[in-house]
């Protein structure tokens, strides 16, 4: 097996700037490579399109880069192997060409992973938490990738909601360091909108303190999700202010990193909420 290296704290992200969990929130910017993506920001094949995309992005200060292929919206299609290829190897083999940020490739299959990081990903966000294809965690322990796990579950019944989602993050920590991965490699997440009611979506968001005890830094991506479209009664392109709302809320709760449609938004969003909630202040800042 190849040396592992652990590249999460070591990655350089907006501004030149180390990565160092804690000092401030780091912000995903969502690029979907998908016809049908929920929050109507798909671009499918339009290569071009998804370069100024991530070259807008990293202006305007995501800190990294998430690629799908796949949708994930209640009730998509699935995709095959080679589809998703198709659609994501030509999108993130131009961006890593043309920007400095970190990628993210946003699959739960092993072999679109393992391809995608020899294409230049070094984060690999698997939506299963390793449920769907536990080798994942094996192209992450031997390529040295970060690896993101997100809880997810088939229906919505929970003995105890929140427990239950920390418990099963726990399990697939597990997995992921059983397979060899280092535990400073792994993101978790707690699957706002996956294989939970609106209601409960609302319950873990309230909930992030729990996840502490996972003793790895928290993901959280609710950006535009349907939560927030029943809450105000509005379409997916209309969800901002709502957005920033549980960003803010998620940094309060202990959130490292957010994931969102709304990078330049949200990183003014993240810098305010960091000013109150960790003590972050801008260089060159004086206190008078």
């Amino acid at each position: 097996m190849p040396k592992v290296q652990t590249p999460l704290t070591g990655l350089t992200v907006a501004n030149d700037e180390t990565l160092v969990w804690g000092v401030r929130t780091y912000v995903m910017g969502v690029i979907n490579v998908t016809p049908d993506s929920f929050s109507g920001d798909g671009l499918a094949g339009d290569v071009s399109a998804l370069v100024e995309q991530a070259l807008r992005f990293q202006g305007e200060r995501a800190d990294i880069l998430d690629i799908g292929a796949e949708s994930t919206r209640p009730g998509h299609d699935k995709v095959s192997l080679d589809e998703e290829l198709a659609r994501l190897m030509p999108a993130l083999e131009a961006v890593a060409g043309e920007v400095s940020l970190p990628i993210s490739v946003d699959t739960y299959k092993a072999e679109v992973a393992r391809l995608a990081v020899d294409a230049g990903a070094t984060i690999i966000n698997d939506i299963w938490g390793l449920k769907a294809e536990p080798e994942l965690a094996k192209v992450a322990a031997e390529s040295g990738a970060g690896l993101v796990l997100m809880h997810n579950q088939k229906g919505t019944r929970y003995t105890d909601l929140v427990p239950d989602v920390v418990a099963s993050l726990q399990t697939s920590v597990k997995t992921a360091i059983e397979a060899g991965v280092p535990q400073e490699n792994i993101i978790i997440d707690p699957g706002i909108g996956f294989g939970k009611t609106p209601d409960q979506n609302l319950a873990v968001l309230a909930g992030l303190p729990a996840l502490k005890v996972v003793g790895c830094p928290i993901l959280v991506g609710t950006s535009r999700k349907s939560t927030l479209g029943r809450l105000l009664d509005l379409p997916a392109d209309q969800r901002i202010e709502a957005t920033a709302a549980t960003v803010s809320l998620a940094i309060a709760g202990g959130t490292d990193l957010v994931r969102v449609h709304d990078v330049k938004e949200m990183a003014r969003v993240c810098r305010v909420t960091d000013a109150v909630v960790r003590g972050w202040r801008p260089q060159g800042w004086k206190a008078s």
